[in-house]
Parts: C-alpha cells; structure tokens; sequence
C-alpha cells in the first residue's frame, strides 16, 4: 500500500490513482513509491533547495537592500516556499524536506528504514545547495554591505549576515531555553502535520494540505520567529551552516558566539520534538479516531 509523505517540512500522502491514503492506513509491507529511491532523493535535494532559496533570498533582499518586509511577510514567504516546494516533490518522494519528519515517519508512519539516511543526505545537500545558489545572487551585496560597515567576516559582529543563512537564538536566550522552543514548536508541526495529512481526521487533504502546512509554519514563525528563528529542522539549518562555515563565516557560524555550539540545537531538539509530536498526535489522537493505525491495521493481517 502507498506510504504517506510529508513535508518542512513535511508531511503529505502519496497520491496512488485511487485517492489519497492516510498515513493511518497504510502498513509497511508492499510500500510502493513513484519512482526509484534515487529519483526520491534527487526529489529531497531539489525540494529542500527550493524553499531555501527563497527563504535566504527573502532575509538577503531585508538585511542588504533594506527592503521594507515584516515578520508576518517575511514567514509567509518561507511558508509559501515550503508549500510550493512539496507541491514539486510530493509525487516523487512525498516532500519530506526535513531530517525531522523523515525520522518521525519511520518511527511512527510506517516510512521505510532504508531510506531515512539517503532522504537525509540528500536534504542537507539540497540546504547547502539552496545556501549556495541565494549567496550566488547576492554576494556582491554581501560584499557591499562588508565594505560600508566595516565588517569583518567570522568576527561576532559578522554573525548578523550568517543568520541570514541559518538561525542563532536571541542574546537574551540560554541553550537550553531555545533548544526547549525548538522541542515545542517542532512537535506542534509535526503533529499537526499528520493531524492535516490523515485522512481518518475529517480535515481538508489532496491540494490543499501543501498549503495548509506552509500556513501552518507561517503561524509557528510569525508566534516564535524571534526567539530562535524556527529551525524545526535541521537539514534547513545545518546546511547553510555549512556553507556559511566555508564561506569564510569560520567557528562563529557554528557556535553562534557560545560556549557550546549552537548548531548541535537546530539539529537535536526539532528530531526530539518532532518524534514527541508523532507520538502525542498517534497515541493521543488518532487512537481516538473510528480509523485503526498502521500498526493496529498490521496486527489484524
């Protein structure tokens, strides 16, 4: 039976030419996906690259040219990002484009094993590349803006370009505040992802839920943005990472100028929360739904 996919996310259903399959309902023997694993990662790569372009070109366009966007327009441009970016991959690999979502699924939908560290792989090189193409299209304004205020690249001032790229908690945080905002936001996107995506649920699905979840990260961004930057996924965060570490941003683009480096935060705490919100929305809720879960469906055959 066809396994469900998902998105940022994300998560959404494959399509099979009867309808849209709820994640409830499907087992994990005769799994059929459209198209080889390597057309699913190339899918993964293409997807997660794609919202990061327009996210970073978005940040980019407000820091170097001063362009007049706030925080509700910069996170519908990021959710709308996502939403076009599963739209291109759902077909092909589901468009998960989320290390978090990947491993939620597998533990909790059913998604194949054997594919979680290849869809993995292939969404942090899909960051890094997205990272990439938006520094391409505006490097000589990144230089600019260096030259005028006399920044120097990998200093601690220079980490307010770097965060064009990736997140960094506000000042005023701990580690261990804003690794707790990222549990509880990327747990309320994980569940809610499955909540719009089962088809047990009596909500909106097939065109509409790509949408529904870049709306749904829209909220969580406009509510919690200016915290930590709403990683809730670390293919999304330590991708550019990487680049901006290459690129000359050095140790600061890793560590955020703290004692413990930040980037292990955007890559642990969105896979805690988003496994703890897989499991409150599959035992809390979809237990309670008429439909039967994958594993109860599983027991009976």
């Amino acid at each position: 039976m066809p396994l469900p996919v998902s998105i940022v996310g994300l998560a959404v259903p494959n399509e099979p030419a009867d309808g849209w399959l709820a994640w409830t309902r499907t087992s994990s023997r005769g799994v059929t996906m459209n198209g080889s694993l390597r057309a699913q990662c190339i899918a993964e790569f293409l997807g997660t690259g794609l919202f990061l372009f327009f996210g970073i070109c978005c940040l980019s366009a407000l820091k170097l040219t001063g362009a007049s966007l706030g925080l509700w327009e910069i996170c519908i441009i990021w959710g709308l990002g996502i939403s076009l970016a599963v739209y291109l991959t759902a077909g092909i690999s589901g468009g998960h484009l989320n290390p978090a979502v990947t491993v939620a699924l597998w533990l909790f939908a059913c998604f194949p094993g054997r594919k979680v560290v290849p869809y993995i792989v292939a969404q942090v090189a899909g960051a890094f590349g997205g990272a990439v193409l938006a520094w391409i299209l505006y490097s000589t304004l990144f230089t600019q803006f260096e030259t005028v205020h006399h920044m120097v690249r990998g200093s601690l001032e220079s980490l307010q370009l770097a965060s064009i790229f990736s997140t960094y908690p506000a000042p005023e945080l701990s580690i261990w505040h804003a690794a707790l905002v990222e549990v509880v936001i990327t747990s309320m996107l994980m569940g809610m992802i499955m909540a719009l995506t089962d088809d047990g649920n009596g909500v909106p699905k097939g065109p509409l839920a790509p949408l529904l979840i870049g709306i749904l990260v829209a909220v969580i961004g406009a509510s919690t943005g200016p915290l930590t930057g709403f990683a809730m996924n670390p293919a999304r965060d330590f991708g550019p990472k990487l680049f901006t570490w290459f690129a000359g941003w050095g140790n600061i683009a890793m560590t955020g100028g703290r004692d413990i480096p930040y980037f292990i935060v955007p890559i642990i705490a969105p896979l805690l929360g988003a496994c703890l919100g897989a499991a409150i929305y599959r035992f809390l809720i979809a237990n309670n739904l008429p439909c039967h879960t994958c594993v109860e469906e599983e027991n009976t055959r």
